[in-house]
């Protein structure tokens, strides 16, 4: 049999075209490490139950179209994402993720910063720290001052 007779045996075909998905997508890619990084803040603050992980796959979708009409914003999704489930637990059970850095006053909640940029972290306005990646919640001690 002819190799150029059977598409799936020429290595010279572009991947992204595989059906199968052999290769993903970089807005995929974008896409499947902003869910990825949100749902280990969730479990890292023991709230990532089936309703909670529901918010989650409702944001990536929403920003599913958002990334599609600006290709140029994958680099954002991650602070985007973590941004939509904050607000969505917000409007449905209350603050998240709660500050670890303040032991005094009243509970509050982190803030992801920049608000549009890349390398987002959860940061305490009130401490005036950053206390950890979005995604690293669960190795967050402290903070480190931010400038």
């Amino acid at each position: 049999m002819d190799p150029s007779s059977n598409p799936g045996s020429d290595p010279s075909r572009d991947a992204d075209s595989d059906p199968k998905g052999a290769s993903v997508s970089p807005l995929e890619q974008a896409l499947h490490a902003a869910r990825a990084l949100v749902l280990a803040d969730l479990v890292a603050g023991e709230v990532a139950e089936a309703d909670v992980v529901s918010l989650v796959e409702n944001a990536v979708v929403e920003r599913r179209w958002w990334v599609e009409q600006w290709p140029e914003g994958a680099e954002y999704v991650a602070g985007l994402v973590a941004q939509d489930v904050q607000d969505a637990l917000l409007e449905r059970y209350g603050r998240w993720p709660l500050c670890p850095v303040c032991g005094s006053g009243d509970p509050h909640a982190l803030d992801v910063e920049p608000a549009l940029g890349t390398d987002p972290h959860w940061v305490c306005h009130k401490a005036g720290v950053k206390v950890a990646a979005v995604g690293s919640l669960g190795s967050a001690a402290g903070g480190t001052t931010s400038s």
